[in-house]
């Protein structure tokens, strides 16, 4: 029996940035918040080559095919994109931040 190949997993900087800034402004109050957060969202994300569709379909994108997805955890907003071969990490926004249509 072949295996499937799972998807990658790809980060655009501006995600990777969000994520890190996140991260230091968290653990200025709480190191250990800060390291649950970053902990959870990525754990999150490293679960997706296994089912990108397990996530809502994102209403944000403009003319959606059904491929740009999102999901919230620790009031943050992580969008992604999938295809067979790769999901591409789009942006990390924290909720209170007015939502960007693309």
């Amino acid at each position: 029996m072949v295996k499937k190949k799972l998807p990658e997993i790809r980060w655009a900087q501006s995600a990777e940035t969000s994520l890190r800034k996140a991260y230091q402004h968290i653990k200025e109050t709480s190191v250990v918040n800060a390291e649950n957060v970053k902990k959870t969202i990525i754990g999150m994300i490293d679960k997706l080559p296994e089912n990108p569709q397990r996530y809502a379909v994102d209403k944000f994108k403009r003319n959606n095919p059904g491929n740009y997805r999102a999901f919230e955890k620790y009031n943050y907003r992580i969008a992604y994109k999938h295809t067979d071969k790769e999901i591409h990490i789009l942006r990390i926004r924290h909720v209170r931040q007015e939502p960007l249509e693309y």
